[in-house]
């Protein structure tokens, strides 16, 4: 999979959508390129930064629910909240994986922002820089207050609810919605990949 690289607070009133990006993703790089441990590949270290820099970012209800779809509304409150708290290990555990490939030539640079700022949703598109081959890094943000929120990431062309409706899809059919829970939770147990 590929990076999801953003960073802390960010409530500044009027942020346009690119600068929202551009900013969290300078501060994410930042902090892995000065953090010895996590240029190491310390992966504890990158879930830390992770959860602290990136999660507050993410509205994860609209994103589990996308990816779920149908069966989510008719979900427990309670199955509800356990869905979004194993896909959200499966997803931090996943990125933070994926961050442990950034390297001190490593940049983002965003495309042209062809939105408007004042719209409720848009897409920002972005590049990281510094492999062999750039990678096609989008987010789809929606207007949370004075700031923005992140509900899909597209990674080298694929959006990541996409990415995972099928086999959620396959989960619930085969075993409901707690059939799902329990086999993210059994993903996250034992480290496999979503």
């Amino acid at each position: 999979m590929g990076t999801f690289l953003l960073a802390g607070p960010l409530h500044a009133q009027g942020v346009a959508p690119d600068a929202f990006v551009r900013q969290l993703s300078d501060e994410v790089l930042e902090a892995l390129k000065s953090d010895k441990a996590a240029q190491g590949g310390d992966v504890a270290r990158i879930r830390a930064l992770v959860d602290t820099k990136v999660l507050p970012h993410v509205n994860f209800q609209r994103m589990t629910a996308a990816t779920v779809g149908r069966p989510w509304r008719t979900a427990t409150p309670q199955q509800q909240q356990r869905l979004q708290e194993e896909f959200k290990t499966l997803l931090v555990r996943t990125y933070a994986g994926a961050l442990t490939q950034v390297k001190s030539s490593t940049t983002i640079q965003l495309k042209p922002y062809r939105g408007n700022a004042a719209d409720q949703e848009t897409v920002v598109r972005s590049e990281v820089r510094g492999g062999s081959e750039p990678i096609q890094l989008d987010y789809r943000l929606e207007k949370a207050g004075d700031g923005w929120k992140i509900y899909d990431v597209n990674v080298l062309g694929v959006w990541l609810v996409d990415q995972y409706k099928n086999s959620f899809a396959q989960e619930i059919a085969a075993g409901g919605i707690d059939g799902l829970i329990a086999k993210l939770a059994e993903r996250n147990k034992t480290g496999g990949k979503g």
